[in-house]
């Protein structure tokens, strides 16, 4: 079994890790009210998803 022969450093590890980000998630507008929402869900604002209404909505 291969063993390393040095630990490896704080900064060749981070190094390494500098491509490890948290991706930004991906928006569009709605087209019923145009607030921005993710896509293939359900608008948080108006609660339609492909032309029907799958979620009530109260006003607040």
């Amino acid at each position: 079994m291969a063993v390393p022969k040095r630990r490896t450093s704080k900064r060749k590890k981070r190094l390494r890790r500098t491509h490890y980000k948290a991706e930004r998630p991906t928006l569009q507008p709605c087209p019923r009210c145009g607030d921005w929402k993710r896509p293939h869900r359900v608008c948080p604002t108006c609660g339609y998803y492909k032309d029907e209404q799958r979620v009530a909505v109260e006003d607040a």
